[in-house]
C-alpha cells in the first residue's frame, strides 16, 4: 500500500485511530493558569475527536493585522512563514543537525550529520486555499568534516553501506483556514470524515517573539515490507513523529506590509532505522535533532561543497520551487526508496 506523506502532514491535529493506523499531533498550547502566573495545558477536545489549541496569550495574538485565535488568521500567518503571499516569489529553507542510534537500554550513538534545504512557491487558489509547492533534499553528512558521505560505515553490524539521501520532487500541500480532513489510507477508512476544526495553532507570546511548535504523530503501512526488503524494513509498519519548533517576531506577525516572516527554531524526527543502514528488524530507531530556519542566500547556512553536490550529483531543479500544482503524489522518503531501490542481498 502506497500512503502519501502528504495527507498525514496536512492532517494537523488528527486525533485518535483512523483505519488501521494511528495519526495525532499535540497541538496543545500553554498559558498561565489564572491567579498562578504558571504554565497551564490550553486546549479544548471538540465533539469530532479534534484537539484544537486555545493559543496562548499576548497582544501580538490579537492583531492588529491577523487574529491567531482564527483560522484565517493562522492561515495567513503559517502561509508567511513557509512562503511569500508576493504571489510567485519563491522561498528558501534550511535546516541543519545530526542523527541519533537509540537501542533498547544502550547509551544513544551520534551516527551521521543531516543537512539540506527546500524552495517553496505560494499560488491561491479561487476557494480561498493556498498551494504550498515545494522541493526539498536531505543529505547525510560527516560528523567531523560536514562533507556529503556517500560510503557509511555502519557501527551496529560493521558493515561499510551505501548512503541513500533524499530529493522530494515535489513535496506540496494546501494551507486552508480548517485543519484537512483525516487520511484515508488509500480508501481503507471508508468511514464518514468528521467536520473540520478551524485551523488554530499554539501561538505563545514571550516579550517580543511569538512561538509556536506543533507535533505529528504516524503509523503506516510500510513501503518496504519486510518479506521482500530484509535488511531494509523495519517491520510491517512504520511508526514515526516530527516535531516542530518557529521563533518569530511579534512585530513582524502583524506587520501587514511583509508578505513572508523570517524564523529560527528545531525540527525533530524519531523515525526507524533508516533503509540505507541495513538494520532490518533491529530493536531501535533514529532520532533527527536539526536546527532550521529561513534565508534568503542558502550559503549563509550551508557550505558551498554541499549546494555544490547537489547541483552537480543530485539536480539543479532543487534550487527551485515548482511553479504548479500538477498533481503529483507527494511521497515520504520510503516510497520513494521502494520505488528507485532494490533489495539488498541477505547478510550469511
Amino acid at each position: 500500500m502506497t500512503v502519501q506523506r502528504r495527507q498525514f502532514l496536512q492532517s494537523f491535529s488528527s486525533l485518535g485511530a483512523v483505519g488501521a493506523a494511528t495519526l495525532a499531533l499535540a497541538a496543545c498550547g500553554q498559558r498561565p493558569a489564572p491567579g498562578t502566573g504558571v504554565a497551564a495545558p490550553a486546549a479544548a477536545a471538540t465533539p469530532n475527536g479534534f484537539l484544537v489549541s486555545k493559543g496562548g496569550r499576548g497582544p501580538a495574538l490579537e492583531g492588529p493585522y491577523l487574529d491567531l485565535r482564527t483560522g484565517r488568521g493562522n492561515q495567513l500567518a503559517y502561509a508567511r512563514l513557509q512562503g511569500d503571499l508576493d504571489w510567485g516569489k519563491q522561498k528558501y529553507f534550511w535546516f541543519k543537525g545530526y542523527i541519533m542510534g537509540i537501542e533498547p537500554h544502550k547509551q544513544i550513538r551520534n551516527l551521521v550529520g543531516a543537512q539540506g534545504f527546500g524552495v517553496i512557491r505560494l499560488n491561491p487558489r479561487e476557494d480561498g486555499s493556498i498551494e504550498r509547492l515545494c522541493r526539498e533534499v536531505i543529505l547525510y553528512t560527516d560528523l567531523r568534516s560536514g562533507e556529503v558521505i556517500e560510503e557509511w560505515d555502519n557501527p551496529y553490524t560493521n558493515e561499510r553501506v551505501p548512503v541513500v539521501h533524499v530529493s522530494n520532487d515535489p513535496f506540496n500541500y494546501l494551507i486552508e483556514d480548517h485543519f484537512p480532513a483525516p487520511p484515508t489510507f488509500g480508501g481503507l477508512d471508508t468511514s464518514a470524515p468528521p467536520p473540520r476544526a478551524p485551523f488554530v495553532l499554539p501561538w505563545h507570546q514571550h516579550g517580543p517573539q511569538l512561538a509556536m511548535e506543533m507535533h505529528i504523530h504516524l503509523a503506516y503501512p510500510n513501503a518496504l515490507q519486510p518479506d521482500r526488503w530484509p535488511r531494509e524494513s523495519s517491520g510491517p509498519i512504520v511508526q514515526a513523529s516530527e516535531f516542530f519548533a518557529h521563533h518569530v517576531k511579534a512585530e513582524d506577525m502583524q506587520n501587514e506590509a511583509l508578505t513572508t516572516l523570517d524564523f529560527t527554531g528545531v525540527w525533530n524526527r524519531i523515525t526507524p532505522w533508516l533503509p540505507w543502514m541495513l538494520m532490518g528488524q533491529t530493536p531501535g530507531n533514529c532520532q533527527y535533532a536539526c536546527f532550521m530556519g529561513t534565508a534568503t542566500d542558502l550559503e549563509t547556512v550551508l557550505s558551498r561543497n554541499l549546494l555544490d553536490y547537489v547541483e552537480k550529483n543530485i539536480d539543479p531543479k532543487y534550487f527551485h520551487a515548482p511553479e504548479e500544482w500538477t498533481g503529483e503524489p507527494s511521497l515520504s522518503s520510503f516510497e520513494h526508496y521502494a520505488e528507485q531501490q532494490t533489495p539488498a542481498p541477505v547478510r550469511e
